[in-house]
């Protein structure tokens, strides 16, 4: 697309969003609207008509459902798609199915004083069709794929821990770092950038996949092997200790490279109380933030892995850790939970001498 606007479709119900939408994308000088719809039956057409780069689609419209509409699509003809999603419990379960089946990411829809709210996010919807247009589209994960087999437990000290950071396209590689790991794994922190309220529901749905125990961190509690702790929207998760033990900090202060949680806030606590013991992996996302942690924690001692480019959804926050040097290994996808347990077998070995 190199020179050209990125071409959006905007499929809604709602006449106001569509509006709106069509008023913030075309504000930027780098995309443009090609064509609205009010459902999907019409949507389908305006695709074949406009082959748009990105749609942005609602979750309940008439005629067809959003996703049923979804997952369609992305098994005829896969292509970047970002959610509209309003911020309730059932609208934060629905999106997470959609990311689930393909979608590249979201778009908060806010509850009240919609035409301000959506014009305050103008900035960061533009960003969020950038990182779509530049994203790889993948298909679902098929119903009737068998679940991953579990890991080799190894004999790890509860020193040992790994340490997590993901952005756009982060929940479904969290899931599939997450789901062959053995019930008795080091205990696992994850950054993912998500508002309050997701983060709930897609810890739950974690939980109900794996075979650790998956949960939102709250402040103060003991961090455990077995266990991955997820930090809460709106709050960055810091790991200290209070005494032999590691423990959960929460922190509500300001927004760090603009994420709250941040990767970075998450990394360099790691490096400053695990050191050596800790892994630290930066998946998916855009920007750069949790680059500059990363970096911290291998100087630190830690070993650090990035996703490499062709399995990342968005290759952005790697991209910018194996720049500034902060990834010992690059690694697919696929590959990072059996590294991830040989590296914590190696060091428990190591310790044992």
């Amino acid at each position: 697309m190199a020179g050209d606007k990125i071409r959006v479709l905007c499929v809604d119900d709602s006449a106001l969003i569509r509006d709106l939408m069509s008023e913030i994308i075309n504000s930027h000088e780098d995309m443009e609207v090609v064509a609205v719809a009010p459902d999907p039956l019409v949507a389908r057409d305006l695709v074949k008509q406009h082959n748009p780069d990105v749609l942005t689609l609602d979750v309940e419209m008439p005629r067809m459902d959003g996703l049923d509409f979804l997952e369609r699509l992305m098994r005829l003809r896969p292509m970047p798609v970002l959610m509209v999603s309003s911020l309730t419990q059932a609208g934060s379960e629905v999106t997470l199915r959609a990311l689930e089946l393909g979608a590249v990411d979201f778009i908060e829809k806010p509850a009240l004083g919609i035409r301000s709210g959506m014009l305050e996010y103008s900035a960061l919807i533009a960003e969020k069709v950038r990182a779509a247009a530049r994203s790889r589209p993948r298909r679902a994960r098929r119903a009737d794929q068998p679940a991953p087999v579990a890991l080799k437990a190894p004999l790890v000290s509860s020193e040992k821990l790994v340490i997590i950071g993901a952005s756009t396209g982060g929940t479904e590689a969290i899931r599939e770092v997450l789901e062959p790991m053995p019930a008795n794994c080091p205990a696992i922190l994850i950054a993912q950038h998500m508002p309050g309220g997701f983060t709930r529901s897609f810890a739950q749905r974690l939980n109900r996949l794996c075979r650790i125990g998956v949960k939102e961190a709250e402040d103060g509690e003991r961090i455990l092997p077995g266990y991955a702790y997820i930090a809460p929207g709106e709050a960055h998760l810091k790991l200290d200790r209070s005494g032999a033990n590691y423990v959960a900090r929460l922190d509500h202060g300001p927004p760090v490279n603009r994420h709250r949680p941040s990767v970075d806030v998450l990394f360099e606590s790691a490096a400053r109380q695990a050191g050596r013991n800790a892994i630290g992996v930066l998946l998916t996302g855009m920007g750069k933030d949790g680059a500059r942690g990363l970096l911290s924690m291998r100087e630190a001692g830690a070993q650090t892995l990035a996703q490499d480019q062709e399995t990342s959804l968005v290759f952005g926050m790697p991209r910018e850790a194996i720049a500034l040097g902060a990834a010992s290994e690059v690694v697919a996808l696929d590959q990072v939970a059996a590294r991830l347990m040989a590296l914590a077998a190696a060091s428990g070995r190591a310790q044992r001498v």
